[in-house]
């Protein structure tokens, strides 16, 4: 596994309807959390970036999660914004010159592509026309990905073996979609695991959201995933 602090392991989706509600969970969650996920339901609502600057101040690490699908000199203009601002990742969607203009433009930013979102299946690929099935699809947008010089990948755990099979290991395995086993909330998400196996299969973070945000108490829920963290990258750790 790479030498990632296991408290940073975890993302927080901090997805919620305005920055004031943001602050008063980041407040609440305290030191149970030191990555957060800033997505477009902030992002809509605005001061945005208002709050990015306020979670750095706070020594949070942060995940810039919009997805950036335009002509590529938009991408490149639009990823040049978050330089040198203390962002750690950003996404980026589209084809091939898209993700090369994000790529270079990142500098201190890591890009991690999109590859397939964890709230389609094999039913919603069909839709979209796509004859592929969802590894294959996965496989090729994380080799198009690395040869644009992007950092890593938004990818279900159930690809993330098969990326770590296939691919430089260099290369970043963020994975969304993890639930609770025994306790799957009814959600978009389809392709779900848990924490264990999502690290089990190759992730080097995991995107948690909704298990913690609405728990009847969020930071003993955040403790939880970071519990489950330790322990199980204490277990792969171990020699053989």
């Amino acid at each position: 596994m790479k030498n990632i602090p296991d408290r940073e392991r975890l993302i927080f989706a901090l997805d919620v309807a305005d920055t004031a509600a943001a602050r008063k969970l980041v407040e609440r969650l305290d030191d149970a959390v030191q990555f957060y996920k800033l997505g477009l339901e902030l992002f809509m609502s605005g001061d945005y970036f208002q709050l990015l600057d306020w979670l750095t101040a706070r020594d949070k690490k942060i995940f810039v999660d919009l997805k950036f699908f335009d002509v590529p000199a938009t991408v490149a203009a639009a990823v040049q914004q978050l330089r040198n601002r203390g962002v750690t990742f950003a996404t980026v969607h589209g084809n091939q010159s898209i993700m090369e203009a994000a790529a270079a433009a990142k500098n201190d930013v890591k890009i991690l592509a999109v590859t397939v979102l964890t709230s389609l299946d094999r039913g919603d690929l069909d839709d979209l026309g796509f004859q592929c099935d969802v590894q294959q699809l996965v496989l090729s947008r994380a080799r198009r990905a690395l040869e644009a010089g992007c950092d890593g990948v938004v990818s279900s755990g159930m690809e993330a073996s098969m990326l770590r099979q296939h691919l430089d290991q260099r290369l970043l395995v963020v994975t969304p979609g993890i639930r609770p086993v025994d306790n799957r909330p009814a959600d978009d998400q389809k392709r779900v695991m848990s924490v264990e196996q999502a690290l089990r299969m190759g992730a080097d973070y995991i995107v948690v959201g909704r298990p913690i945000r609405d728990a009847a108490d969020p930071r003993a829920a955040a403790n939880q995933v970071q519990a489950e963290i330790a322990a199980a990258v204490g277990a792969f750790s171990k020699p053989l």
